[in-house]
């Protein structure tokens, strides 16, 4: 029993792509994904910090790397399809959960173990660093849906991904680093041009208001 299957496992995420089965002009990796949802932490942590609430930076930064470690076992699976009801959600989380813990058991060792169970587990939780790393999950998110937007992707789950993505970052509404998002971030995003700007700017009015 060593690390190599957990090492090797870096690289087949690589190969997982994002949003799967819909057309794309950019694709995305869940590799890619976890990097960039690192970054986008880094910088809501950052927020949150420049307002007075103490951010556990080593939390975050293992919720944010290792947060969709798992998808090595399933895949990534269609948004709109994983949100269908919360029964299927919760058996989709009941699965990654039960893979995660014979994976850790089987393959990662011993003297390892608890550092990997609590990496590997659901990071978004209650605290601040687990609600961090659902806004930065989701803005990562919106990011993708938004390029595809911008390029002019016909694919309307785009617009749909984009409305959950936004709608699911208000439910964190009383985070300094979400109403940093709405005050200054979303309003550069959309002052970009582009053809459907003027339908996306009223879909993003609507969901604020």
């Amino acid at each position: 029993m060593g690390m190599h299957e957990y090492l090797q496992g870096l690289s087949e995420l690589e190969m997982v792509v994002r949003a799967p089965g819909y057309f794309k002009y950019q694709g995305h990796s869940v590799a890619a994904h976890s990097w960039k949802v690192t970054q986008a932490a880094q910088f809501l942590g950052d927020i949150e910090d420049i307002n007075g609430n103490e951010v556990n930076w080593q939390k975050l930064y293992e919720k944010a790397l290792n947060h969709d470690y798992t998808e090595r076992f399933i895949g990534d699976i269609k948004t709109p399809v994983k949100y269908a009801t919360h029964n299927l959600r919760m058996m989709l989380a009941d699965v990654e959960a039960s893979l995660t813990e014979n994976f850790i058991e089987n393959e990662i060792p011993d003297e390892l173990a608890q550092r990997y169970k609590r990496r590997l587990i659901e990071g978004k939780d209650d605290s601040l660093e687990g609600r961090i790393l659902s806004v930065a999950d989701k803005l990562d998110l919106l990011y993708e849906a938004f390029g595809e937007i911008q390029k002019g992707n016909p694919e309307p789950v785009f617009i749909e991904i984009y409305k959950e993505s936004l709608e699911t970052m208000l439910a964190f509404a009383d985070m300094p680093s979400v109403n940093y998002i709405i005050d200054h971030v979303l309003p550069e995003m959309l002052d970009q041009e582009f053809a459907d700007r003027g339908k996306l700017m009223a879909l993003t009015k609507a969901i604020l208001n």
